[in-house]
């Protein structure tokens, strides 16, 4: 199966195939990177008022325009389907009414919180006098290349905004009628408060060979965020020569401990996996102590499955199964994948230490939540499961910028340099150093 954002016949190309952009297309799409250094430079003296305001400009925008952003939607809702898209994938790429208004209530979300430009990291008078302080400032020019994720256009634009950024994006033939619109409406609303349009700037009008010019446009772009799937995921990780933060796929396990709670446990698997199934934070494999699978499986396959859910388990999870539950035998290629569809894997283990060595073999450093009232098993399963981020007795779906207090997010990172984990508006900036003296000079 197909774990990219487009359908297997549409699929990105890993690095062997995708297309070269000619001179043509690299020149075109330098420019844009030059014209967004260009509008930049005008949010470096913005005060926090200032973007707070436009910021809610563009949310009123987008609510103004929510009739024609739903309709530009179904063109490419209509084409997914057509393509033969999951319906986990196809229900991320639409968008309804009510979905333009909570895109846009995250805008004022992010209006609502600190502006991390000019905070103070660390500061200290030297022994000589010198006062020094490295103060957080902006990247410059952020780069997005993303996959049938319209609300991305949104929270991208806005995350830079408010971090000082411009944005240059990517979003892919998928959604391509959406982010038109989309990419208009912003820069309308933009130019309408008297500041640069080209703060967001599209480059879906040069297709596959743009995205590599943006890729190769180390220089002019100074960070890099691919979200969509592994393929889209691994070729930008190994075509770019500009700085990337990666954005894994989310193979996430729920481990179900000896002494969990089986009403709490349920709920919480039931949540983690079918609340929304095209999510790189909803479960992909549920793993079950066999001291609690006796009590346990019954009621969550019958519930999983009375919802939808296509089972894939190992022998210890089929002999659990109620009569009336089918439940496929799983194999290696279960563990490995990320479903992003109404399908779960589920695995007996003889241990804790059974369920950590699983995730250790199979994740991809996502997310992962234990379900327990042991305090010590929380405690090692924390210390010893290496993923972004770990729940205690909480569904994965958490795993959200939004849900963890940090505004609308740009991806969650799965790597471990600069940003892990949901990425707010700190994770768009870097730091500078600034030392003030009186005529220092260095004996």
């Amino acid at each position: 199966m197909t774990t990219t954002f487009e359908t297997a016949a549409t699929a990105t190309p890993g690095p062997a195939q995708r297309p070269q952009p000619d001179a043509e297309v690299t020149a075109a799409v330098q420019d844009v990177a030059r014209r967004s250094q260009t509008a930049s430079r005008v949010l470096a003296t913005a005060t926090r008022a200032e973007k707070d305001e436009t910021l809610h400009a563009l949310a009123d925008a987008l609510v103004a325009a929510s009739d024609e952003i739903v309709s530009a939607n179904a063109d490419d809702v209509a084409r997914g389907r057509g393509n033969g898209m999951s319906e986990g994938l196809l229900d991320r790429l639409t968008l309804t009414g009510d979905r333009v208004v909570a895109i846009a209530d995250a805008l004022r979300e992010l209006a609502a919180l600190p502006d991390p430009v000019g905070e103070v990291v660390r500061g200290q008078t030297l022994p000589n006098g010198l006062r020094m302080r490295q103060l957080r400032v902006p990247m410059g020019v952020v780069g997005m290349i993303y996959e049938a994720r319209p609300n991305v256009t949104v929270d991208a634009a806005g995350l830079a905004l408010k971090s000082g950024n411009a944005v240059i994006l990517r979003g892919g033939s998928a959604a391509a009628s959406s982010n038109t619109r989309i990419t208009a409406v912003l820069r309308a609303a933009l130019e309408a408060r008297g500041l640069p349009a080209d703060l967001i700037q599209s480059i879906d009008v040069y297709g596959r060979p743009g995205g590599v010019a943006l890729m190769q446009a180390r220089g002019l772009v100074d960070l890099l965020v691919p979200r969509g799937g592994a393929d889209l995921i691994r070729t930008v990780v190994e075509q770019s020569t500009v700085p990337v933060i990666e954005t894994g796929t989310g193979n996430v396990h729920v481990y179900v401990d000896a002494s969990a709670d089986t009403a709490t446990a349920v709920e919480i698997i039931m949540n983690a996996k079918t609340q929304r199934v095209g999510v790189c934070n909803a479960a992909e494999t549920l793993l079950v102590h066999a001291d609690a699978a006796a009590r346990f499986l019954p009621v969550a396959l019958a519930a999983l499955s009375g919802a939808g859910v296509v089972l894939h388990g190992d022998e210890g999870a089929r002999a659990s199964a109620p009569g009336d539950v089918a439940v496929t035998p799983a194999t290696d290629e279960d563990w490995a994948t990320e479903y992003l569809a109404p399908e779960l894997a589920v695995r007996v283990v003889d241990s804790l230490d059974e369920a950590i060595e699983h995730i250790r073999t199979w994740s991809s450093g996502h997310t992962e939540a234990i379900v327990t009232r042991d305090l010590a098993a929380s405690e090692r399963f924390v210390a010893e499961v290496d993923s972004a981020a770990v729940m205690v007795n909480a569904s994965t779906r958490f795993t959200d910028g939004g849900q963890l207090g940090m505004g609308a997010e740009i991806g969650i990172s799965t790597q471990k340099l600069h940003a892990r984990g949901p990425m707010g508006l700190a994770e768009l900036t870097t730091t500078k150093w600034v030392v003030h003296g009186d005529g220092h000079v260095r004996p």
